[in-house]
């Protein structure tokens, strides 16, 4: 689901790895484990070149092929994630908590770095979510670059999306290494919030690669129609035609985005 494939693993502040240790043969003790710890609210200096590489290797100017996907659909999370990030809101009621969501996919030209380029959208009445997941074509070190942002449900879909809300979280899946992520932290047991003034470049670039994205899929008009379908209220069609949408995947071939 949407709403929390990207929380389960950010893993802010959480395990990444557990490894059992097998005990010595006649020991009682149980199994040793081993937990390797994400440090999102503060990463090296090496980890923050990282970042920084990958969030500048973007295209800006992207070609895109001919196939794309939009999808929409409810979805239904009945359990607590195993594993959830530090600070990060979510819902932990009894009562199943049920999202909107909505994807836009496109693929990149054979040249380009990254593969394809996903888009998603979710609404669980508490919190929405966006999220932007570059995939790389052949991965030898990076694997994807996500990007998510978070707003409250007290305001509306079509006013988050307009406001570009910034970016958050920022993570990066390598090969055969550990994952590299910046957050937004909060204070803790009513200390002070950590000081990440000198992570703020990360960030607005981060933001500014969510930001153009959002205009070259078509986000601010997309997304809205697509949530007023599955809410059963149609609304009127703008004069710009957008993609075709439905709840399965599709391939069609549609001009190059402006």
């Amino acid at each position: 689901m949407i709403l929390w494939s990207f929380l389960s693993t950010a893993l802010l502040g959480g395990p990444v790895a557990a490894q059992q240790q097998p005990a010595a043969p006649g020991s009682s003790q149980q199994p040793q484990v081993k937990v390797n710890m994400l440090n999102v609210c503060a990463p090296s200096a090496e980890e923050q070149k990282e970042i920084a590489s990958a969030l500048g290797r973007v295209p800006k100017q992207p070609l895109f092929g001919s196939d794309f996907e939009v999808s929409r659909g409810r979805s239904t999370l009945t359990e607590m994630p195993a594993m959830l990030e530090a600070g990060a809101p979510g819902h932990v009621a009894g009562e199943p908590s049920v999202a909107n969501y909505v994807r836009i996919r496109r693929e990149f030209s054979v040249q380009a770095l990254f593969s394809l380029v996903q888009y998603s959208f979710s609404n669980d009445g508490q919190t929405m979510v966006e999220t932007l997941v570059l995939h790389v074509r052949d991965p030898k070190d990076l694997i994807q670059v996500s990007l998510e942002d978070s707003a409250s449900s007290v305001t509306s879909s079509d006013a988050m999306l307009m406001s570009n809300t910034p970016v958050n979280r920022i993570r990066l899946e390598r090969f055969g290494k550990q994952s590299v992520a910046l957050a937004r932290c909060q204070a803790a047991d009513g200390g002070p919030a950590p000081d990440q003034s000198a992570y703020e470049p990360l960030f607005r670039s981060a933001s500014d690669v969510l930001a153009h994205y959002r205009e070259l899929l078509g986000v601010k008009s997309v997304v809205p129609e697509e949530l007023a379908k599955i809410n059963g209220m149609p609304k009127t069609h703008s004069a710009t035609k957008t993609p075709p949408s439905g709840t399965s995947k599709m391939r069609k071939t549609v001009p190059p985005p402006k």
